[in-house]
């Protein structure tokens, strides 16, 4: 079975070196996240990717979401960063708000789905941040098999997947809840999908930064 760690912060140095040791050999870790647990692993290490897709059971035409601690872990990531996106970083960031960005083009098709875009989000959990600032950037993916409901607890996690990934860390019961909201921004802002961060909220404070959200459908 997957080892599980209690999140402590008095054991925090010894778990992001736990976490990061991991990473580095193309392991997965399941991580909490602001609604239920998520799987990380390396965005830049394609076969811990393809581990990660298996293991899921996840179509490869669907893109992965990656999750990052601090503003400068994004750079690695995108290739331009559009001025609405500037803007909705500055009111929602860290928060439950994934905008999908022009993607690096060195960055593997498994994240891009052939796209050319990622998805991007900066947590707001605040334990989550602080390992991302140590270990950088990771996968968001829920941790569930595809179409199956997400876990909350990290029982749950090792209940599913057992010994397919090598590390759980358990911060309690994740709150679950609406998902994050999804936002392109190239071109005029559009939102694929609404989540916990409202329409509204998105326009008034595209509005107030001179910029107007697309209404139409995606």
């Amino acid at each position: 079975m997957a080892a599980i760690v209690r999140y402590d912060p008095p054991e925090f140095t010894a778990l992001c070196a736990r976490v990061r040791t991991i990473l580095r050999r193309g392991g997965i870790v399941a991580i909490p996240t602001e609604t239920s647990y998520g799987l990380g692993v390396d965005p830049f290490d394609s076969a811990a990717l393809s581990r990660l897709t298996k293991v899921k059971g996840r179509a490869e035409h669907k893109p992965i979401l990656l999750l990052i601690g601090a503003d400068d872990q994004l750079y690695p990531l995108v290739e331009s960063i559009p001025p609405a996106a500037t803007a909705l970083m500055e009111a929602f960031w860290p928060g439950p708000l994934t905008i999908v960005f022009p993607a690096r083009a060195d960055l593997h098709t498994l994240i891009t789905a052939g796209t050319g875009t990622v998805g991007v989000r900066w947590t707001s959990l605040t334990a989550l941040a602080d390992i991302l600032r140590v270990v950088g950037p990771v996968t968001g993916t829920s941790a569930n098999r595809s179409g199956e409901s997400a876990a909350r607890t990290a029982q749950e996690v090792e209940q599913t997947f057992g010994d397919e990934i090598d590390l759980i860390i358990d911060a309690g019961l994740t709150p679950g809840g609406l998902p994050s909201t999804v936002i392109q921004v190239e071109g005029r802002p559009q939102i694929v999908r609404e989540g916990t961060i409202s329409r509204a909220r998105i326009r008034e404070a595209l509005c107030e930064r001179g910029f107007f959200l697309n209404e139409g459908q995606m």
